[in-house]
């Protein structure tokens, strides 16, 4: 009994660490940013023109929430001039 339980605690495990879920990444133009909050972490999952948004206030910006946010844009492909122009994905 004690060694189905290890085996099902390692399988859960192993798939949570293979499969973190959707927002596991920024990439493809979609930023997941984990933000301070007054619980916690707050999580902010944006693609497409509300993520060039958020990250053209980002490199505009010096706030924590903009440091924070700015590689997530880089990781996403946002540069500041696609971020600026609005175009793309």
């Amino acid at each position: 009994m004690v060694a189905a339980i290890l085996l099902v605690l390692a399988a859960v495990a192993v798939w949570a660490a293979l499969r973190p879920g959707s927002y596991g990444s920024s990439r493809a133009g979609c930023i997941t940013v984990t933000i301070p909050g007054s619980t916690g972490g707050q999580l902010i999952h944006q693609c497409g023109a509300q993520a060039r948004a958020s990250c053209r206030h980002a490199y505009a910006s010096t706030s924590k929430i903009a440091l924070l946010t700015r590689p997530q844009c880089r990781l996403a492909g946002i540069t500041p001039a696609l971020a600026t122009s609005g175009s793309g994905s």
